[in-house]
């Protein structure tokens, strides 16, 4: 948060702010390199996790000083009860300064969650506990108390979830400051403590949360969605010389994969697909760096589900796949998808669209004047494909947006008009991709994709709408200039280039040339 004095406009950038409520465990210093807490209370090498925009890091940048421990005076912590004070399938709401949480006892470990259903606002401690989760005594909305997850409808959102601490046979809870609303008519955001800050311009980026894993076992540890360094950390430190399996053959759980073989003694990868990055690259390249994958030790279980996690000790051993294969397994990484983190927006007027994303205009607004959004959990204009409305969650387009927003706020008219581009590096070769291709019906390839060496265009009817190479520069970039001047590639343009492309004249792009 900053002012600038000269305008009076206040920014709100929540980069590494948390926009859900969370509980965090925070051990003495001496502890602080040894195991951290799970959950439950046991000891787990779960990670902090933040909520924020997840920043994408490369081998020639200098990483920052990860900070999981959030300063005291961004956080409430208070001892909340003895551990005897719960007998098993027992629930009490307990304070926590700012309001109250509802804590169980199930199996022996403790559990902290928001206190009442999101659906007319019943008192949880008086629904049932059973199985595993809690149901709603009004209407019978379940929400997992392991996860806060809606379980069972008509829960209209899931429950904050909250770590919880053991020390001393006393119960400890602790909470980050959240923005729990915003105020739009009286132009105040509101936090968790009762704090409210008035604006004049606001600014929301408030990022994704990850899916996670709905199986059986899915709390064991050594389960991880990678959201900071402290994340890809221990998942290294417990993959060296040991067995890793990675859910998701996206950019996420590919990148993931291509790191680790030459750490770990093997890398598997499960996926619901026939193909690594099917959607998104098309069946023909994903085939082809699949098998640059295999070629580096990696195995793949395609076309199925994680169905069972299994533990011994609390820890992951095994992981149950839904086609009756078992992969032994001492660290799992969890890649499939994201969902955005503006559930504390619900209430507030600002418009969400059907799956919660925040819908901007070309200027990077919201539906109330004076709020402006970007980075992941927005959907804008595409200018050069007809304005449509698209979520493209990578930190280029963030950029861009947060240019773009704080432009207009202030006062200096700007209207998005990037062209979506990125790139990953697996296993020494780099992949270039331009463009926004959903819904694409054709790929044409140029190139060897034996070799690696190609270029794919991806078409719909007759136009070009996106482009990915491999060794193959500057071609991406090409593209990519001629989007951004407003030109349309056609179809049959790139099937001349075919013809002509032994000679590498790619002067056709530029409208140079014959």
């Amino acid at each position: 948060m900053c002012q600038q004095d000269s305008t009076s406009v206040a920014y709100w950038v929540p980069v590494g702010l948390l926009v859900e409520l969370k509980i965090e465990v925070v051990l003495p210093e001496k502890e602080r390199g040894k195991e951290e807490l799970s959950a439950s209370g046991k000891g787990s090498p779960r990670a902090y996790q933040g909520n924020g925009t997840a920043r994408h890091f490369h081998a020639e940048e200098r990483l920052p000083t990860p900070q999981p421990y959030p300063s005291p005076q961004d956080c409430v912590e208070a001892t909340v009860c003895h551990v005897k004070d719960l007998e098993n399938g027992q629930m009490r709401e307990v304070e926590l300064g700012w309001g109250k949480v509802l804590l169980l006892k199930d199996n022996g470990e403790f559990h902290a969650l928001g206190h009442k259903c999101p659906h007319y606002g019943a008192p949880l401690v008086k629904g049932v506990l059973s199985r595993g989760r809690v149901r709603c005594p009004w209407h019978g909305a379940c929400f997992n108390i392991s996860t806060g997850d809606l379980e069972d409808f008509p829960g209209l959102d899931s429950l904050h979830k909250f770590q919880v601490k053991i020390e001393k046979e006393k119960v400890t809870v602790r909470a980050s400051k959240q923005v729990v609303t915003v105020d739009v008519r009286n132009k105040k955001v509101v936090f968790k403590d009762g704090f409210k800050l008035e604006y004049s311009k606001l600014l929301l980026a408030p990022g994704s949360s990850p899916k996670t894993l709905n199986c059986k076992g899915k709390d064991v540890e050594n389960v991880f969605t990678i959201r900071t360094p402290e994340d890809a950390n221990h998942v290294l430190r417990l993959a060296r010389g040991r067995n890793a399996v990675v859910v998701g053959a996206g950019f996420l759980g590919m990148e993931v994969a291509a790191y680790l073989t030459e750490k770990a003694h093997s890398v598997s990868v499960v996926e619901l697909e026939e193909t690594p990055f099917r959607r998104f690259l098309g069946e023909r390249v994903g085939r082809a760096l699949m098998k640059m994958f295999e070629n580096n030790r990696v195995k793949f279980y395609m076309q199925t589900e994680v169905l069972e996690l299994r533990a011994q000790e609390g820890k992951l051993q095994e992981v149950v796949l839904k086609s009756s294969k078992v992969l032994r397994a001492d660290v799992c990484v969890v890649g499939i998808g994201a969902v955005p983190a503006t559930g504390f927006l619900r209430q507030s007027g600002i418009g969400l669209d059907s799956r919660g994303f925040i819908p901007v205009n070309k200027m990077m607004q919201t539906n109330i004047p004076g709020v402006f959004a970007a980075g992941d959990a927005v959907t804008f204009p595409l200018a050069w494909r007809n304005n449509r409305k698209v979520n493209i969650p990578h930190w280029q387009m963030a950029h861009a947006q947060g240019r773009v927003a704080a432009q207009n706020m202030l006062a200096q008219e700007a209207e998005i008009n990037t062209v979506p581009y990125l790139w990953t590096a697996m296993f020494g070769k780099s992949l270039r991709y331009a463009g926004y291709g959903e819904g694409f019906d054709d790929v044409i390839i140029q190139g060897d994709l034996e070799e690696l060496k190609f270029v794919a265009f991806y078409t719909k009817g007759d136009e070009v709408i996106a482009v990915a190479s491999m060794n193959y520069d500057p071609i991406v970039s090409k593209v990519a200039e001629v989007l951004a001047s407003g030109r349309t590639i056609r179809k049959r343009e790139v099937e001349l280039f075919m013809l002509h492309s032994k000679t590498g004249d790619m002067s056709w792009l530029t409208g140079r040339g014959s």
